[in-house]
């Protein structure tokens, strides 16, 4: 497999300052329905409903539900809800108009103000995962919506078998698809030196978090932990679309204020790129 490049991207804003990337690949799947939105304050990724009319059209009108957050400002914790929203009617609407029943999952982080200073609004629907590094630790932020999850929670799965269950693909929530559920949330400080992943079951079902947690720790650019988790997903057996966005926060700061001079660079939000091996 050839080596996948992607672009590294950073912003300064009086709050927060971060560096992120985002890499897809549709794997051994004849499309990838997988879409990613990463440009400051968003990084998320939805996963489109494998064996669903429209998967791929669910998940871009998903993410696309948050475009009006893209900018240098931080985002409120009401935009962010009031987006999520969007993101459950624009489905909902597609589904009625083509008579397609298109679904998706989708999980990741807005930096948002509260009272001044830059938390993280961790959001989740499906199995697509947001994971938070810090200290050198790796927790998984968001609980799957999904069968299997369901049995580890009853303790009827050991979580280390969770992987290779034959219902592990089967989930109980998702965007557009059966009866509506209002996304998890979470509302975490952001601080320095955090590192966040957001992906899709494409690379938690290939790399177990032992594995996930060593590659992050010993990448310390996010072009070069995104590229190397898609393509270790991709050696590992690629079944499924892989896409992931790697997030640092390399300063936080409090009681900034508007007036601020905001600094910026490139930033990026994307439909998959279908990275070629």
């Amino acid at each position: 497999m050839a080596e996948l490049h992607v672009g590294e991207y950073r912003f300064e804003h009086p709050a927060i300052q971060l560096r992120w990337a985002a890499a897809t690949h549709e794997g051994a799947r004849a499309m990838n329905e997988d879409s990613v939105f990463a440009s400051f304050p968003v990084f998320l990724v939805a996963d489109g409903m494998g064996g669903q009319a429209s998967g791929d059209v669910a998940s871009a009108l998903a993410v696309e539900s948050f475009r009006t957050l893209k900018g240098r400002a931080l985002a409120t914790v009401e935009g962010v809800e009031q987006s999520i929203e969007r993101a459950f009617r624009a489905v909902r609407h597609e589904a009625a108009w083509h008579g397609a029943a298109g679904g998706t999952t989708l999980s990741g982080a807005v930096a948002v103000d509260v009272s001044g200073i830059a938390h993280w609004y961790v959001l989740n629907v499906g199995d697509s995962r947001t994971y938070l590094l810090d200290r050198g630790e790796l927790q998984q932020v968001s609980v799957d919506h999904s069968v299997v999850q369901e049995l580890v929670d009853a303790g009827a799965v050991e979580r280390a078998a969770a992987r290779t269950h034959p219902q592990r693909h089967v989930i109980t929530r998702a965007i557009g698809a059966g009866e509506e559920h209002a996304p998890d949330s979470w509302l975490l400080p952001a601080e320095r030196g955090q590192r966040l992943l957001v992906c899709s079951d494409g690379l938690s079902s290939e790399l177990d978090d032992h594995e996930i947690a060593g590659l992050l720790r010993a990448t310390p650019s996010p072009a070069d932990a995104a590229a190397s988790l898609v393509a270790r997903a991709l050696h590992a057996g690629g079944r499924d679309n892989v896409t992931v966005v790697v997030v640092d926060v390399d300063e936080v700061t409090g009681d900034w204020e508007l007036e601020d001079t905001h600094r910026g660079g490139l930033d990026e939000d994307t439909r998959p790129t279908g990275m070629r091996r």
